[in-house]
């Protein structure tokens, strides 16, 4: 029996495409189980408030329904007494039915038991959840940036975006920014000198990255400009694919000086005039410093042409003390992602 022939490389894109609709299905599908999953969960939890509320049974009951749910689905996990708890302050948490229309009703309960655990604040909880969904945060990269206070830090740098950029990108690329930028992940002391910060940097470029947010990509270090016969070296040079734009970073580790933005004016004209794309926005600059007056900052940058920022950053995470004792020891957080492993798709991250 003679093979049928067929053009190669018409299959194989064929093919390609066939594995992308694939795995767009199966994604589809552990996402539809994993909401199905979540509003079960808060639909027990819903109606263990309203019996322990309303015909005023006791705490007891819980420990009375995890043996019973138990036993009648031995193969189904997550029917533990401390799940069950959880699915009602999940129900506390999120009282109205619009709860399955929220970010959280479509994460994995692992992250859902993490904003319950270190966030009391509704707004967030919402925040965080819908930063999860936005950028497919893992539960360790969720508990990171809670720790480290993203919600208060993004968007809070001195920029003088307002007046440098149109409406439609001011409010984008100053949320693309925060204060202070948190380096603990380098194990620096204060007096590490801008040469050790930028090499750390660069040996740990996920965790910067991560850490400068969604749409950065790192284009160079000490990327160098010959203006007029002369070598200028830029410390750090990223691509913001949201902005469509070159972002030049500097930093100092010496307390913000006004003649800093004037350095960075002078790099960003030159990156513009060099480096940036016909289709590509102006520049952006970041100036990192070790320490940042707020108001001295903002007057400097009252003057400048080009689009810039100025925050600080933390060789070391400076928690408030009342916060310690909140937060987990890496035994516990290992403790608790080797129990989310073993439950199955429930407790993914």
């Amino acid at each position: 029996m003679t093979e049928m022939s067929f053009d190669v490389g018409d299959y194989n894109a064929w093919l390609t495409g066939l594995k992308s609709r694939v795995e767009q299905a199966r994604q589809r599908a552990v996402l539809s189980v994993n909401r199905e999953l979540i509003s079960l969960y808060w639909q027990i939890g819903h109606e263990i408030l309203d019996r322990q509320g309303r015909a005023g049974w006791g705490a007891k009951v819980v420990d009375q329904l995890a043996r019973d749910l138990r036993t009648a689905f031995p193969d189904m996990r997550g029917f533990s007494p401390r799940n069950l708890k959880y699915m009602r302050a999940l129900a506390e948490a999120w009282p109205g039915k619009e709860f399955v229309q929220q970010a959280v009703a479509q994460l994995p309960w692992s992250h859902v038991v993490t904003l319950l655990d270190k966030l009391k604040a509704p707004e967030a909880r919402d925040w965080y959840a819908e930063k999860s969904i936005e950028h497919g945060w893992s539960r360790n990269v969720l508990v990171m940036q809670i720790e480290s206070r993203l919600r208060e830090r993004q968007g809070s740098a001195v920029t003088n975006f307002r007046d440098r950029l149109p409406p439609s990108r001011s409010d984008l690329a100053r949320d693309s920014l925060k204060d202070p930028y948190i380096f603990d992940f380098l194990g620096l002391t204060e007096s590490a000198q801008e040469r050790d910060i930028e090499n750390a940097l660069t040996r740990h470029i996920t965790r910067f990255l991560l850490e400068l947010g969604a749409g950065f990509a790192f284009v160079a270090r000490q990327y160098r400009l010959v203006v007029g016969g002369d070598e200028f070296l830029v410390d750090l040079l990223f691509y913001h694919l949201k902005l469509r734009c070159y972002v030049v970073v500097e930093l100092k580790t010496t307390p913000f000086k006004p003649e800093y933005a004037g350095q960075l004016n002078f790099y960003l004209s030159a990156v513009d005039a060099q480096v940036k794309g016909p289709h590509d926005e102006p520049t952006i600059g970041l100036l990192l410093c070790k320490e940042n007056n707020r108001l001295v900052a903002e007057y400097a940058l009252r003057g400048i042409a080009s689009p810039m920022g100025v925050a600080e950053y933390q060789l070391l995470r400076d928690i408030p003390a009342p916060l310690m004792p909140n937060l987990p020891s890496i035994e516990q957080i290992e403790a608790e992602l080797q129990t989310d492993n073993a439950s199955g798709l429930s407790d993914q991250p």
